[in-house]
């Protein structure tokens, strides 16, 4: 399994309705967190290893209503 970390920059007024979407929608969302700066929100989500992360931003997160940019950031280990 892997992890990717995905930014989403939302077009005005649509983060919480890209947020919903995306976290009931997509099995592979395991949690959306709205955040300040650049970016609105931030979607945690666990990829087979096979899964390659750059189709799976651009055909699953990019194409949902209200997504107007992304940013992604693949993890290699979790420090606990």
């Amino acid at each position: 399994m892997q992890t990717i970390f995905v930014h989403v920059k939302c077009e005005l007024g649509q983060s919480y309705d890209v947020a919903t979407e995306a976290a009931l929608t997509i099995e592979q969302v395991s949690e959306v967190h709205s955040t300040s700066g650049q970016y609105d929100l931030l979607m945690k989500c666990f990829l087979p290893e096979n899964e390659d992360p750059g189709h799976f931003v651009t055909s699953h997160l990019q194409t949902l209503n209200g997504v107007r940019d992304t940013f992604t950031t693949i993890a290699f280990k979790a420090f606990s």
